[in-house]
Formats: structure tokens, sequence, C-alpha cells
């Protein structure tokens, strides 16, 4: 039997973990929601090195982590759902050529996980194509360092 529920603000984007579905609404909060009564269970603000990270979109919860889109951006943000920490960013800049894209809202907007198969899939509004990506390490910074004699 489907069910609806009421909330306040918007729904940018929804996902969920064991416990809770877990809802953005465009600002730097995501809440969380208890699936079998649909009351709001606690908030966590999402920073990144003490900044807050608004514009919360697409959501999708992957290994422990909650993976967010920033609206209008090229990025993805790994979120803490614990702390509200913003772990990582995925940057997908040039991913969709600029010549493939029909207006300026046609921006980065989808994340889909296929936990079966261990795929992460990231599309856009207005996009013509869906992208299976891979997570890999950023490359570490090598400095070298200079002896003197």
């Amino acid at each position: 039997m489907l069910r609806a529920f009421h909330y306040d603000g918007e729904g940018w984007g929804l996902t969920h973990d064991a416990k809770s579905l877990i809802l953005s609404d465009g600002t730097a909060t995501l809440r969380f929601f208890d699936p079998d009564t649909f009351k709001e269970t606690r908030r966590v603000t999402i920073k990144d090195r003490g900044k807050l990270v608004a514009q919360l979109n697409e959501l999708e919860y992957i290994h422990g982590e909650i993976y967010a889109n920033v609206w209008h951006s090229d990025r993805i943000a790994r979120i803490s759902p614990a702390s509200g920490r913003v772990l990582a960013w995925i940057d997908l800049k040039g991913l969709m050529p600029q010549d493939q894209l029909s207006s300026k809202e046609a921006v980065l907007n989808g994340i889909a996980y296929d936990p079966a198969h261990d795929r992460l899939f990231v599309s856009g509004k207005l996009w013509p194509k869906v992208f299976e990506i891979a997570i890999v390490p950023a490359k570490a910074k090598v400095t070298p360092i200079q002896h003197t004699r």
C-alpha cells in the first residue's frame, strides 16, 4: 500500500539508509525521517572545512555515505551522515561537453547507485546521456624536497 506524508519545505532529493529516509530541501541541511511514522528524527548541517554547503539536491546513500549533487555545479559531495562533514568531492567537470548542453539549466542532477553490481551512474537535467562512473582517489600531491649541502 502506498502512503503519503507531509513536511514543511521543499523536496529536492530523497534517499535512505537502513533506518531513515533522508531529504534535501535546497539548503545546507539534510533531514532524517522515520520511514514508518514519517516523523522527523534529526537534522544535520552540511559543511566543508567549516563553510556551509547549500543547494544540496539529488541524494544517494552509498557505502555509509550520502552523495549529494550541488545544484548548478559539476560536483558531488560525499557526506558523513553522522557529522554532516564533507568527506570528499567528486569533480565531474567536463563530463558532458558544453556543445551537447541545450541550455544553462542542463546541469548535473542525477545520481543512481546499483548495489548489486557496485556501480554508480550520473546524469543531468536535459542531458542526452547517462554515465557510469568509477570513483578513484585523487592523485596525491607530491612536493619535491630540496636538499642543501
